[in-house]
């Protein structure tokens, strides 16, 4: 019995870990550590947004864009702070949530994402649902990923609706397959 419940608990970390490492692979370039330096140390964009943030700091647009530069750069600290910024501005705005749990996914910060998963997924509103199916596919997938030891029941059902925006999704499909065990 132990055994299957480590074996469980294995699979889904590959899935879900391993999941988000493969498309980080896939998107990422390799840098050498001098070029990472430099990089870390002058980003024009990144200080073309903050100047303009600085000079007008109701500027929603310009924030959200230096969240997403921030995240760009993978600069986790920078973008996490920014995008509680951008929340704080827009609380009734989704795809600031589910930024914001991507971040926190990244910083492998589960209950966090999940909090901001579920935020995402709660105020998305029904004329945006057909063109927020990914990201809510996603967002259902990680709640119930995080949920599959402690509340199978809600679990099943974040996973039902994971599976209804995005029927294809194999790793949603595995986790539905462990939960019904």
């Amino acid at each position: 019995m132990m055994n299957k419940v480590l074996i469980k608990n294995a699979v889904l970390g590959i899935l879900l870990f391993g999941s988000a490492s493969f498309v980080t692979a896939q998107t990422s370039m390799k840098k050498s550590p001098e070029m990472q330096v430099t990089q870390e140390q002058v980003n024009p964009a990144i200080d073309a947004l903050k100047k303009q943030v600085e000079v007008n700091p109701k500027d929603n647009n310009a924030l959200v864009n230096l969240a997403v530069a921030y995240q760009d750069a993978k600069d986790w600290t920078n973008a996490l702070e920014t995008w509680k910024k951008v929340t704080t501005a827009l609380p009734d705005w989704a795809p600031a949530y589910y930024s914001e749990g991507y971040v926190y996914q990244s910083l492998k910060d589960v209950p966090n994402a999940t909090s901001s998963y579920q935020k995402y997924i709660n105020l998305v509103k029904p004329e945006e649902l057909e063109a927020s199916k990914t990201n809510l596919a996603y967002a259902h997938f990680f709640v119930a990923y995080s949920q599959f030891e402690t509340n199978k029941e809600e679990a099943k059902k974040n996973i039902a609706k994971s599976l209804e925006y995005d029927a294809t999704n194999a790793d949603a499909i595995k986790l539905k397959e462990a939960l019904d065990k």
